[in-house]
């Protein structure tokens, strides 16, 4: 590892420190990116499935309100393709399975009124909490000391919208909504700009998926930085003093006069720090879990829900799987449904043995299109929870009482460290459009 100083040291590869990188080279600084992988793109991974054909195991989905992620791939050459979209949509819920279109499922009229009514209030709520200080938000404590359940139970009074909701939380958070705070949901909501905007797909946050896979974003990024990017270098300390920071990886120290740490803060609170962190910081990561997600994309040799009419979206209880979309590539072959395990399913699934846990996917798939998905070509998973460096997906929870007593830690700087990282974002906080502007709002931050 090379001894020179540099202007920024910036610790984690993946979208937020790739943007800050990138920035501060733009500006004329000397900058080293240290990963602790052997590969660039964090949270976003690629698998090839053959005949040069991919799919993410990670983050894909760009919606066409997330401009900076759309800016990123313009400026980088990359083209994108709409999620499949057509044909009819699957609800099998409580023994039925109907068929629709829209965006509205076919709940029972009182199921579908109550989940109108709440979802108005719940939508209305989340505009009212400010995005950069979700913590000074009207009536913030009574916010922050319910959980997202208490919220859930209280303003609703049908099973089939309180189903609505635990899918919700689970699909959004990768978590339970007993995990978290009402606030921190109701910041999310808004910051993903509302709940249709977070589940849908036309005109929403899985709109479209990059041509060739999202790694391409991380991978072009980091080969314009060339040797600016160091991998397979873990930081395990930061020590401070009034002159620059020194990280520390397994072998040897680099010195800058600032460091940019844009990395989950549940790994973030792993370095060792000299001198230690303000307690109000290092407590507030101490609050701040990794969602827990399995994503899993089952391969046919061909998307024979589309033959049936169907869009390969599916939602319900046949568990384990609450719900489903087409993942196939641009050619529309091989075809591939994406689904997930996550929050306490994820933590369940994930202690099983994988032929079980496959077993399980594949036979909850089985009841929602039929005896054709019992034969995969091919079943990918990968479990978030497990990968050594990162702990965890989607982003980061935060339970009840944190934002309103830890939350002006989030972003503020502590001499000269400063924190990135999609759990930093105002706007699209959880999303790699939040990585990408935090990365960039770190690395303005850095004196001149």
């Amino acid at each position: 590892m090379s001894s020179e100083d540099f202007d920024v040291v910036i610790i984690g590869a993946g979208f937020a420190g790739l943007a800050a990188a990138r920035a501060l080279r733009a500006a004329g600084r000397l900058v080293v990116v240290l990963e602790a992988r052997d590969r660039v793109g964090g949270r976003v991974k690629n698998h090839q499935i053959g005949a040069g054909n991919i799919v993410e195991v990670g983050g894909q989905w760009i919606g066409p309100a997330q401009t900076r992620a759309n800016d990123v791939c313009r400026e980088l050459g990359l083209e994108w393709f709409p999620t499949y979209n057509e044909g009819e949509n699957l609800l099998d819920y409580r023994g039925k399975q109907r068929r629709y279109t829209g965006e509205i499922p076919p709940l029972p009229k009182l199921g579908l009124a109550d989940l109108g009514q709440s979802q108005l209030r719940f939508d209305r709520l989340a505009k009212t909490v400010p995005l950069d200080e979700p913590w000074t938000a009207r009536n913030a404590d009574r916010l922050d000391r319910q959980t997202f359940a208490t919220w859930i139970r209280r303003n609703t009074q049908t099973a089939s919208a309180r189903f609505f909701w635990q899918v919700f939380a689970n699909a959004v958070f990768a978590a339970e909504p007993h995990d978290m705070s009402l606030l921190h949901a109701l910041f999310y909501t808004h910051s993903g700009q509302g709940t249709n905007s977070l589940i849908g797909v036309a005109n929403a946050a899985q709109q479209d998926r990059v041509v060739g896979g999202t790694q391409l974003i991380a991978d072009r990024l980091a080969a314009d930085l060339g040797d600016t990017v160091q991998l397979s270098q873990p930081v395990r300390t930061i020590e401070q003093d009034d002159d620059g920071v020194t990280a520390g990886t397994d072998t040897g120290r680099v010195r800058g006069a600032y460091a940019i740490v844009a990395i989950p803060p549940a790994l973030a609170s792993r370095i060792a720090y000299a001198p230690a962190l303000p307690a109000l910081r290092d407590q507030l990561t101490q609050k701040m879990p990794q969602g827990s997600v399995i994503k899993i994309n089952v391969v046919y040799a061909e998307p024979f829900w589309r033959g049936g009419g169907l869009s390969g979206q599916a939602a319900g209880d046949h568990a384990p799987i609450a719900f489903t979309f087409d993942n196939s590539p641009p050619s529309g072959t091989p075809g591939v449904l994406v689904c997930f395990l996550e929050g306490a399913d994820a933590r369940h699934y994930g202690q099983l043995h994988a032929k079980e846990r496959r077993d399980a996917v594949v036979g909850s798939l089985r009841g929602y299109f039929g005896p054709k998905a019992s034969d995969p070509v091919d079943y990918v998973e990968l479990d978030w929870s497990a990968e050594e460096w990162t702990r965890g997906c989607y982003g980061a929870h935060l339970a009840p009482g944190t934002l309103t007593q830890f939350g002006p830690a989030l972003r503020a700087p502590i001499g000269r460290i400063h924190w990135a990282g999609t759990e930093t974002a105002a706007a699209w906080a959880g999303y790699m459009d939040g990585a990408l502007t935090s990365g960039e709002r770190a690395a303005r931050e850095i004196p001149g």
